[in-house]
């Protein structure tokens, strides 16, 4: 069995047995049942992913995934394509906003060269798994071959089980880098969703209306050359997608086979997310969705997946910041569930029912 299969086989339902109980001490807290609303839905979520009512968090890992994509020169963006390798230096050296936040929330953050096109002097805070320098362009032709489509996957399952077992993981977050990827990221949500380009299509980078109309067109073409399979996610990836989105994926799916709860960021770890979920829905019961982008489609492919996000911030930088936030506010529902003292506890008279 290879490793993509081994890995989506141990991914299972949760045990809804945990949920009930989890909920039996939350009501016996002191405050009236309910009362700290999805805070409450969090602790009971964390506690059937880690099967502990005492789920732990304090290795918190963030893996900003890397690469470069071809279709950037159809002009699809307003920043040129040496952004994603300058972003990358700037996120080694602790400078960028996912470094900020994941400082203010205690989290690692690693970086993950999946296909930059360029090399990078090694640093503790950088993985190598590079595919090749750059997928090709999606509106001429496929982003890559199916084979390394899937070594992008296995890529992404090995990042997560090194880190597991060399430091530990208790919660994960996702976070990309790529200029262009939000193109290639639309276009795998419109294969999947069905929704038209101009549905899902945002101004990424901040581009104006002549580009969007260009980047939509962009999509439209690639998905007219290419015609992704939806149900295929390796053919989903290799036509249209990007090398650090497989990254994202196989770290999803890697994290659930692990039963490692998993904080997906915002519009490209989505696609990212909806790529896992076809290799097993059943992934989904270990995602935590950090954040509605302010990204145009994000919406839909949340409603898609069926997850309500965490927080409406109106984000959209990436690199992990949403999923940075939302790690904090979980990691509060369990400290609400382990640490706060039930009514017991404190001598505190009950409800008069």
């Amino acid at each position: 069995m290879d490793k993509i299969q081994s890995t989506v086989t141990k991914i299972k339902k949760v045990d809804r047995v945990l949920l009930n109980k989890a909920q039996v001490r939350l009501d016996n807290l002191t405050k009236p049942q309910g009362s700290l609303g999805r805070l409450e839905e969090f602790a009971r979520r964390m506690v059937a992913i880690t099967e502990s009512i005492t789920p732990r968090t304090e290795h918190k890992v963030i893996f900003t995934m890397a690469g470069d994509h071809g279709v950037a020169a159809e002009g699809v963006s307003a920043f040129p394509s040496e952004v994603t390798q300058q972003m990358v230096n700037n996120f080694i050296a602790g400078g960028a906003g996912i470094n900020v936040l994941a400082r203010h929330v205690g989290a690692k953050v690693m970086v993950v060269d999946m296909g930059v096109a360029v090399d990078f002097e090694p640093a503790a805070n950088l993985i190598i798994k590079k595919i090749a320098y750059g997928t090709k362009n999606i509106a001429r032709g496929p982003a890559m071959s199916r084979e390394e489509a899937k070594k992008t996957i296995e890529a992404g399952i090995d990042v997560f089980t090194e880190e597991l077992h060399k430091h530990g993981v208790d919660i994960v977050g996702t976070g990309d880098m790529g200029i262009a990827n939000t193109t290639a990221s639309a276009a795998i949500i419109c294969a999947v969703t069905g929704e038209e380009p101009s549905i899902i299509a945002g101004r990424g980078t901040g581009i104006d209306d002549s580009r969007l109309k260009l980047k939509i067109d962009v999509i439209k073409k690639a998905l007219e050359i290419n015609r992704p399979d939806p149900d295929d996610p390796l053919d989903l990836l290799a036509k249209v997608g990007g090398f650090e989105i497989g990254g994202i994926a196989g770290l999803i799916l890697a994290a659930a086979s692990s039963r490692t709860p998993v904080v997906v960021d915002g519009f490209i770890s989505t696609a990212g997310a909806l790529i896992a979920t076809k290799f097993n829905p059943a992934v989904t019961d270990y995602m935590f969705m950090s954040h509605n982008s302010a990204e145009k489609g994000h919406l839909e492919a949340l409603d898609f997946i069926g997850i309500e996000p965490i927080l409406d911030l109106d984000m959209r930088l990436g690199e992990g910041t949403g999923a940075a936030l939302a790690i904090g506010i979980i990691e509060a529902s369990v400290k609400i569930l382990t640490e706060m003292a039930t009514f017991g506890e404190a001598g505190v008279s009950t409800r008069n029912d």
